[in-house]
């Protein structure tokens, strides 16, 4: 990198500079500049920067807010990987490869692409009294690397993905009256790669744009200024200590300082001291008082502190910036904030802003993000490989949120770390960069260099750690946030690793008596869950018309005309209703154990918003916008996801009526208080609200922390007789969680009359006998051929299936006909609730895509929306004379241990000996025979092993 003038270029990177002046001290260069695209790139050879630029454009901005570039096509060099690259080869997407209709699935396609260099210019004039001082221009994300002449005279570069670009321009260059300020800014990877799939420039999130989006002055320079201003709380001493650095040193003067609380009434009186005598740098501890406001996620207490200096020529130069009274440290296995252990609920933001592709940096945009994560209970967010901007740090610090920032970087795919490459150093450099520029915002508490590196990255991030924690020990460091096959930085202050999380339903029925502290590695430092949860959710098509920006959401128009070729785009809402309440389920499971666990310090998210990207992954309970998508609410979110969470341990969710029901409750407190004394409720309701059983523990003291107990529940089930959903609640104060549960009858396994044939595969008797009117039920598990290359977990999806190249499982769900008669015996709400585990977990699924395109199953599994096809697990249908049920999932087995799948036997059973038996729908005899027969299916493909 270089820059003229690198010491003057740092000046200010804390806080904002207001000089005393009578007259104009900024010029506010947002507005309508002159532009022009250097594909070829020869602006620089030509002298671009001594002509006037022929195209208008207004900044801030980015070239594709205006549709300036090229038009996507199958050629677009985009910045990220393509890990499944089917789309470009499957003959069913070819019309979506067709010039004008280029439909991506991978993520947000932006009206305009372009990458490369591009120009921007602006006339200037410079006021009269700004004459022959030196003056800074400040440009607040450029993307990405930029060079800035005035007229005809370099005055520097810059390339940061994370701070604002600040140029000193020499006095010798400002006479009063009209100049011309020129600024390339080029967005291709030249020499430092911080890896095409960071999310500080991937086409994955924000999308490799070119432009600057946010503010843009000018204003002078001082011949005293400040470089650096670092405020840090000294709790145990109630001092502000400040350590100052200008850029000379003044021949000497006092200083003042001013306090002031900002969204409270403490202030302190202005104090002023004297400047050391012919020092540039001094240090100050300012004496809070006994009754300061600290800062933390209970009560955010910001103050204001405002630096002035007076030189003995009677010269101000002045200084403001937000601080907090916190310190956020370790507490052996957890964080404490202010000495309050505390537990981070957090969110991983990834740049996802499908407005724009790039993030705000207006502080209103933050404020709404961090509200909502507010309402669902979070404290915590990280920012994956990027870094935000400072109205991030602003709106955080007032909402009580808890940030982890990392560096730019990705350092896997394109680019490594730890062999001497140009992101070695760039790396160190931005680091600094960071928390030189954002350091004094209380939100700022965690910094990590980036995301899973790859290379010689152990030593790197070692040295990595140790160099920051002993230049600026406000924040904790941990090497990097990674997966669990990532090597362990082991001088890390606190860890991010991917072992403590995931619901292990595959291979065991859902149970909530198990936690994660087998799985944090038994390391002695805070652990935190990496990009937990990562459920899939059938896509929103809903949100299609809040795409108005310069991002198209061509990815959900590819699937939903896929989804209507399948002739099932009347179900698209269905479909999303029904896996949105598996996924909030999965959410609810997962973030409970990670409570329960008592050596965790919290977990963060991946993510409570969709992920526009990396093949569309679709995992938030809130879609890209942040908003609802209508199949959980803030409070039913943070019922279970909150600073207090009662929390149960069942060794199951599913009953007989001969069981006892048997559970401790526990309360999770992160309330920052003791609660004392404390009363703890429990109800038992049957699904039309009557209370069944009920009960309390009063006069508990409830400390802060997890794993205490509150009291023990055993209730006999012998008063249920017939099959029931019941819900438990158990509620602290303002605080209720529930669960539901499903009790069904312990009685003998029920035989078909004998006008009804079973059959457990598809033979020929059982086509003569549909052909002579019998009644048929076909429990086919394990004999299916059509629909056996799906696979089915109780869980859905996993981040997508396209990622991870149709890595099972491929359902996200069920959609049940839910007030069907033949569930009249089997308590079922219209999605697939944890009763539903033993009957889908591994089972098989049946290929309907031979059957009429109007014909829908009483339980259709819901597939990868990449491949839409027509699913069943339970199905009715007339075949010639008769009347013909056909269950994928096993019936027949073990069913003395599986009570919902003998509860769903009988049901059908009763069902199919009723009256009530009158399948509307025919199918043929021979379509029916198609499922179950042997021969060659097309299946997917993914046709390559790597991106073309």
């Amino acid at each position: 990198m270089k820059k003229i003038l690198m010491g003057m270029a740092a000046v200010l990177l804390l806080g904002t500079l207001a000089c005393q002046q009578a007259k104009e001290t900024t010029i506010d260069l947002s507005g309508s500049w002159h532009f022009r695209l250097d594909e070829e790139e020869k602006g620089e050879e030509e002298q671009w920067y001594r002509t006037r630029l022929p195209g208008e454009i207004q900044l801030p901005g980015a070239l594709r807010d205006y549709a300036i570039g090229n038009e996507p096509t199958l050629k677009t060099d985009w910045t990220g990987s393509i890990y499944d690259s089917s789309w470009y080869f499957n003959p069913a997407m070819e019309k979506y490869r067709q010039a004008g209709n280029i439909k991506f699935p991978f993520w947000l396609t932006p009206v305009t692409h372009y990458k490369g260099m591009a120009w921007f210019q602006k006339d200037l004039d410079i006021p009269a009294h700004w004459a022959g001082k030196d003056l800074i221009l400040d440009l607040e994300r450029p993307h990405w690397q930029t060079k800035v002449w005035l007229d005809s005279v370099v005055v520097g570069s810059d390339n940061s993905l994370s701070v604002p670009h600040r140029f000193t321009i020499p006095g010798r260059l400002v006479s009063a009256g009209q100049h011309r300020l020129t600024v390339r800014v080029d967005n291709a990877i030249r020499d430092i790669d911080p890896g095409i799939n960071s999310h500080s420039l991937s086409d994955h999130t924000q999308g490799n744009w070119n432009g600057i989006t946010g503010s843009m002055k000018l204003f002078p320079l001082d011949n005293i200024h400040y470089k650096q201003v670092k405020l840090s709380p000294r709790l145990a001493e109630n001092a502000l200590k400040v350590d100052i650095e200008l850029n000379t040193a003044p021949s000497g003067g006092r200083i003042t300082f001013k306090l002031t609380g900002s969204n409270h009434s403490h202030s302190l009186s202005p104090l002023t001291l004297d400047w050391p005598e012919g020092q540039k740098k001094a240090s100050f501890n300012i004496d809070m008082g006994a009754d300061y406001q600290t800062w933390s996620e209970f009560a955010p207490n910001l103050y204001e502190a405002t630096l002035t200096l007076e030189d003995q020529e009677g010269q101000q130069i002045q200084y403001s910036s937000p601080f907090g009274m916190r310190e956020f440290t370790l507490a052996d296995k957890h964080f404490a904030i202010n000495g309050t252990p505390t537990f981070l609920r957090g969110t991983t933001e990834c740049s996802v802003f499908p407005l724009t592709g790039y993030p705000p940096t207006d502080e209103a945009s933050w404020a709404r993000i961090f509200e909502i994560c507010r309402d669902f209970g979070l404290n915590h967010m990280r920012f994956h490989s990027y870094c935000p901007p400072e109205a991030a740090f602003h709106a955080a610090d007032k909402a009580g949120i808890y940030l982890q920032v990392e560096g730019p970087s990705w350092a896997k795919y394109s680019v490594e770390l730890g062999w001497g490459l140009p992101l070695d150093d760039y790396l160190m450099e931005e680091t600094r960069r960071i928390i030189d520029t954002y350091g004094n915002h209380p939100s700022f508490v965690m910094m990590a260099y980036g995301n899973e590196p790859s290379g010689n990255y152990v030593a790197y991030l070692e040295d990595w750690v140790d160099h920051f924690r002993a230049y600026d020990n406000r924040f904790l460091y941990t090497g990097a946030s990674t997966g669990g096959s990532w090597a362990i930085i082991n001088n890390s202050d606190f860890f991010v690793r991917a072992p403590p999380r995931g619901l292990e339903w595959n291979k065991k029925r859902p149970e909530s008596t198990f936690d994660y502290r087998n799985k944090t590695e038994n390391l002695e430092r805070p652990y935190i869950t990496f990009e937990m949860g990562q459920w899939c959710v059938f896509p929103n098509f809903d949100e299609l018309p809040k795409y108005t920006g310069s991002l198209k959401a061509k990815n959900f128009e590819l699937f939903q005309e896929h989804l209507g070729d399948q002739h099932m785009g009347d179900q698209a809402r269905d479909f999303l209703m029904a896996s949105g309440k598996l996924q909030a389920s999965s959410y609810k499971q997962e973030i409970e154990a990670t409570l329960r666990t008592p050596n965790l310090a919290g977990f963060q998210l991946l993510s409570l918003n969709d992920f526009s990207g990396q093949g569309t992954a679709l995992v938030g309970v809130l879609d890209a916008f942040w908003d609802e998508k209508g199949y959980i609410s803030a409070s039913e979110f943070s019922a279970f996801c909150n600073e207090v969470v009662p929390l149960v341990r069942l060794e199951q969710f599913t009953f007989e009526n001969t069981d006892v029901l048997d559970t401790w409750i526990e309360i999770a407190n992160f309330s920052g208080q003791v609660i004392d004394p404390a009363e703890v409720s429990w109800q038992l309701n049957t699904e039309d609200g009557e209370i069944a059983a009920e009960g309390v523990f009063a006069d508990l003291t409830i400390p802060v922390g997890n794993e205490h107990r509150a009291g023990r529940i055993q209730l006999p089930l012998d008063f249920v007789q017939s099959a029931q959903k019941l819900r438990l609640s158990v509620t602290l104060d303002q605080y209720q969680n529930h669960w539901n549960l499903w009790v069904y009858p312990n009685t003998p396994i029920q035989e078909p009359s004998q006008e009804l044939l079973l059959a457990s595969e598809w033979t020929p008797e059982v086509e003569k006998a549909l052909n002579e009117g019998q009644k048929v039920l076909l429990l086919a598990a394990g004999k299916v051929e059509n629909g056996k290359d799906v696979v089915q977990h109780y869980n859905p999806v996993f981040w997508n299936t396209s990622w991870f190249r149709m890595r099972p499982p491929h359902t996200t769900g069920l959609l049940i006909q839910d007030s069907h008669p033949i569930f009249h015996d089997f308590p079922t709400d219209y999605y697939s609730d944890l009763q539903w585990w033993e009957l889908t977990n591994r089972q098989q699924v049946m290929n309907l895509e031979n059957f009429p395109r109007s014909f829908r199953p009483q339980v259709q599994p819901i597939d990868t929306w990449f491949l839409n096809r027509r699913l069943a697990l339970l199905f009715e249908a007339r075949v010639g004379a008769g009347k013909l049920v056909v269950c994928s999932a096993d019936l027949s087995n073990n069913l003395e241990q599986r009570p919902a799948a003998r509860q769903l036997r009988h049901s059908i059973l009763t069902y199919m000996q009723s009256e009530d038996f009158a399948p509307t729908e025919a199918v043929d005899a021979a379509i029916v025979g198609e499922l179950f027969e042997e021969k060659e299916r097309a299946v997917w493909q993914s046709y390559v092993n790597e991106a073309p």
